[in-house]
């Protein structure tokens, strides 16, 4: 379903004292412009902005919240827009705020170990401008070429290499920030941990329901001394994850483990001919890094671990150029699909690694007997999966069988002690799922935390937590929440939008 606007924006009047504070170029209100920004990185959910604010700096995202608190309009925060939980979903009552042009690198400091960036700052760049010191930005989401910083510390987002290294919270010791009531406010430094509260625990991965992130202060990381890299072929999932269960098994803490069925291969070879063995059911890709020494002897043995657990094939990269084409296949791997499928849902559930054959066998005969696709992408370490549901829209029926499919996989993860997202966040289309985890008890003593830092309940409203859950929005507010978290709806539009 998509939402378009009337004719008549209501936000008007708030849109001439935008323009009058901080330009009229930095902000958008023409329809065509405005559908530019109707979603993120999960395109099933659309809903055309109200308005939208370019913001330049942290003055700029100051002033819209500060404008948007005077008005009573809600507002969302938006980076890159590569989100995949529809975190950044706007509101077609309210403003979106987009910091992707803050993309100024502050400090690169290599005596402190730690840089200082803006929101908008790519999460490749990072590493890039760290690089000639011997350091890097460890947390690596495969979108890490497109997505922004800010975007990263919203939703805590992982990477392949967070089973060593650890998630973005890992990695930020201190943010600025705008407040919901339009101040702004400094939490941490560059110490790595301060006394009292841990706020900024609980602002990383608040989804911009606490806050708009104005700058960063990420940890570096050294470069290793050393890094080597395999991909083994097995005809079997049960036999990789055999692999994988012997190499954790054994003590041994691999950068990555990451793993690809046979449906997610067919794809990377259409999309980017990453040329991975014929034949195989399912791959893994083992990276190991640190001293020379140690590197030797734990590769050697997961070598040995994959050869046992049914390996057909071991290929080792013999340099960087070797190691990168082997990562090709895998960091392509969302986006590949859609060379196989029309449409997708990329789902994102956490499962203990034991129970890895037993849970994939389990979505296979949900994806069978519903009649759909699921190619799976994962993060085999830390029992991360990211299954995509492949659907065609155009079929009528199937794309409501996937979503079905999508939300039967997430009660699989939660049925198995696992959780139903490892590092996209909750956002609007997981909302729903929260009360499968917690009590009524647990959520409503999460939301007094986000009331104690938005009890106007302007920032972010409807995303994390299962409506009516709010901290004093207006009805007109509460309603639209309510409205969008069921996209299937053919009811009235909310907020003065029609459907089409």
């Amino acid at each position: 379903m998509r939402i378009r606007t009337k004719a008549a924006n209501p936000l008007s009047p708030l849109c001439t004292k935008l323009r009058s504070r901080i330009g009229a170029e930095k902000v958008v209100d023409d329809p065509t412009e405005l559908e530019t920004y109707a979603c993120d990185g999960l395109a099933q959910y659309r809903v055309q902005p109200g308005l939208v604010v370019l913001a330049d700096d942290a003055d700029d995202v100051q002033a819209a919240v500060q404008e948007c608190v005077a008005a009573e309009i809600p507002f969302v925060a938006r980076g890159s827009g590569t989100g995949l939980s529809g975190g950044a979903l706007p509101r077609a009552d309210g403003v979106l705020i987009v910091a992707a042009r803050m993309r100024g690198i502050k400090t690169i400091d290599p005596d402190d170990v730690c840089a200082v960036v803006e929101p908008g700052v790519i999460n490749l760049d990072v590493s890039r401008a760290a690089a000639p010191h011997g350091l890097h930005y460890a947390p690596d989401p495969s979108s890490q070429q497109i997505c922004s910083i800010g975007g990263n510390v919203a939703e805590n987002s992982g990477g392949a290499h967070c089973l060593k290294y650890g998630f973005t919270t890992n990695h930020v010791t201190g943010v600025e920030l705008v407040t919901p009531d339009g101040g702004r406010l400094r939490i941490g430094g560059r110490a790595a941990e301060y006394p009292g509260y841990d706020l900024l625990g609980a602002y990383v991965g608040s989804e911009g329901t606490l806050g708009i992130t104005t700058e960063v202060t990420v940890r570096l990381t050294r470069d290793p001394e050393d890094v080597r890299t395999l991909l083994a072929a097995f005809e079997t999932i049960d036999e990789a994850g055999a692999a994988v269960s012997a190499v954790i098994g054994a003590g041994v803490v691999p950068a990555a483990i990451e793993m690809m069925d046979a449906l997610a291969i067919e794809a990377a070879e259409v999309a980017v001919g990453c040329g991975y063995p014929e034949g195989a059911g399912a791959v893994l890709l083992v990276e190991i890094d640190g001293p020379a020494t140690e590197v030797q002897h734990t590769f050697e043995e997961v070598q040995r671990h994959c050869a046992e657990s049914g390996a057909f094939e071991v290929r080792v990269a013999k340099d960087d150029t070797e190691r990168a084409l082997l990562w090709r296949g895998r960091k392509s791997a969302f986006a590949a699909v859609g060379r196989i499928s029309p449409n997708y849902i990329i789902q994102d559930g956490v499962i203990p690694r034991t129970t890895l054959p037993e849970v994939l066998h389990a979505m296979t005969e949900l994806a069978s007997s519903a009649g759909v696709r699921v190619a799976n992408v994962f993060h085999a370490g830390d029992g991360n999966l990211h299954p995509l549901v492949l659907f065609d829209a155009a079929v009528e029926g199937e794309e409501e069988r996937a979503e079905e499919v999508s939300g039967a996989i997430l009660d699989l993860c939660i049925e198995h002690g696992g959780s139903i997202t490892g590092e996209h966040g909750v956002g609007v289309d997981k909302a729903k799922h929260m009360p499968k985890m917690f009590t009524a008890d647990d959520l409503d003593t999460m939301q007094r935390v986000r009331c104690a830092f938005d009890p106007a309940g302007l920032a972010n409203p409807g995303k994390v937590f299962p409506t009516p859950r709010m901290c004093g929005e207006v009805p007109r507010v509460h309603s639209a929440d309510e409205a969008r978290n069921d996209r299937r709806a053919d009811e009235a539009t909310p907020n003065g939008a029609e459907v089409f």
